[in-house]
């Protein structure tokens, strides 16, 4: 595809920084309200729904289905995200991500009204799968869909620190849920227990309505806009993927083993650890959610500033930096962890996701969407991203807590696992181009470059993107 090489700076388009701005604030009301409700759901996962929805008088059982039905989200992720990114990049970014919002916070929303194992026995389990199953379904296409939006928004010499910026709605999502969990766990627990848990979920019908204002008002993609103004937007992307999109997909699972794994092991593992019985001094799980509070509060300057340094030194290098820290940490941590201190507790969680997980994240934010061509490309980050979700953090509350309660508790093990998810991320940022500043209008992926082009990283640069 030919492109125009006598750009204009995107800050002397007001209509173009305009969009910019509803484009970025868009997906970060979305991935404020997507990890609100899944941060939300893994503190109440570990703590609070294997004492409601399951058979109380078995407690390590009703602890490992609690954090099954945690999982059953992550199952349904692949699917919305085949289902959708189809959509996305047939018909565009901007109406799939209308609907996503609505699918996933209604499911959410449903989550704060249903009845407990108490008054409907079984049942109250069954119906809590059907609404992380809807959950998951929406949630499997919202980030990709932020991902490939604000890639394709922003201006190619900042794209790292622009995509990164949707992604502080993940951090103030989380804080806001450790925040709320840690308020909420001040009530007495008869009250706490009773319906105390249900308010966050209910309040999630209020962020559904201001994306939806956000999102009504936003529009389609420069890239996309291209494609469709020369008819070569995919009728089959699902097709395309698969003959010639894979190894990108399955790169995109490598480099986020470690970030989407340890993510939900440091939130939720973690929390289950400490608070529980596998420890001789358990800590208080309002003092060790404290920690999630750090990790984000850090996060919200960790994310945009190292997909700032990935726009000057490329994506590979801080994102390696991110898996090899996690690995060098994995064992130290749950170490760490063992001992049952809350200060070190706090310290331990804060560090693992505010410095590892968010040192991968922020070059992240850029580089999937980088990796793929313009004709497949939401599909292509939504597959990359939810298969992995599945392998990593969907596994992460199930096989954690069963080889805890395998060993009693032994702490090597979720060192080993840790370790295990940061070494595969490590690899895999040995096997990826250098994609910085990368054109998006190619049709082309990053990894199936033609042998006669220099694998540079510079491109051409388009004034539809504002470069």
């Amino acid at each position: 595809m030919s492109t125009v090489t006598n750009p204009t700076s995107f800050q002397d388009d007001p209509e173009y920084a305009a969009n910019l701005r509803r484009a970025t604030l868009a997906s970060s009301v979305g991935s404020a309200l997507e990890y609100f409700d899944f941060a939300l759901y893994g503190l109440m996962t570990a703590l609070v729904f294997n004492r409601l929805f399951f058979n109380p008088d078995d407690p390590a059982i009703g602890l490992i289905g609690a954090f099954a039905v945690y999982g059953v989200g992550f199952v349904a992720r692949p699917f919305g995200g085949f289902f959708f990114g189809t959509i996305g990049d047939r018909l565009g970014r901007k109406w799939v991500l209308v609907v996503t919002i609505l699918l996933m916070g209604g499911a959410s929303t449903a989550i704060g009204l249903l009845p407990t194992y108490d008054v409907v026995g079984a049942w109250a389990a069954v119906l809590l799968v059907v609404m992380r199953l809807l959950q998951g379904f929406g949630a499997g296409a919202e980030q990709a869909g932020a991902t490939v939006l604000m890639a394709e928004y922003a201006p190619v010499r900042r794209r790292g620190f622009f995509s990164a910026l949707p992604f502080i709605g993940i951090q103030a999502g989380t804080l806001l849920a450790a925040v709320v969990f840690s308020a909420l766990s001040l009530m007495p627990e008869d009250a706490f227990l009773a319906w105390g848990w249900r308010l966050p979920f209910l309040s999630s019908f209020l962020l559904i309505l201001i994306a939806l204002f956000i999102r009504l008002r936003l529009r389609e993609t420069p890239t996309f806009i291209e494609l469709e103004k020369h008819e070569q937007v995919a009728s089959h992307p699902f097709r395309e993927i698969f003959s010639s999109g894979m190894p990108g997909v399955i790169a995109g699972i490598g480099l986020r083993m470690a970030e989407n794994g340890g993510s939900y092991i440091f939130q939720n593992v973690s929390l289950a650890f400490v608070a529980g019985t596998f420890i001789a001094n358990p800590v208080d799980r309002g003092i060790a959610t404290w920690g999630v509070t750090l990790g984000s509060l850090i996060g919200i300057f960790s994310v945009p500033l190292t997909g700032a340094i990935s726009d000057r030194v490329g994506r590979r290098p801080v994102y390696r930096f991110g898996a090899v820290f996690m690995l060098l940490f994995a064992f130290p941590a749950w170490w760490m962890l063992s001992l049952g201190n809350p200060v070190l507790t706090i310290a331990v969680i804060a560090i693992g996701l505010g410095v590892a997980v968010n040192s991968m994240l922020g070059p992240q934010c850029a580089l999937l969407p980088e990796m793929f061509g313009n004709r497949h490309r939401y599909l292509g980050v939504a597959m990359a991203r939810e298969i992995s979700a599945v392998l990593a953090g969907g596994l992460a509350g199930v096989l954690g807590t069963w080889l805890l309660t395998l060993t009693d508790g032994n702490w090597v093990v979720m060192g080993l696992y840790l370790a295990t998810l940061a070494a595969i991320t490590t690899a895999s940022t040995f096997l990826i181009p250098e994609t910085r500043s990368r054109d998006l209008l190619r049709t082309e992926d990053a990894l199936r470059l033609s042998t006669n082009e220099k694998d540079t990283g510079l491109v051409s640069v388009v004034v539809a993107d504002g470069r």
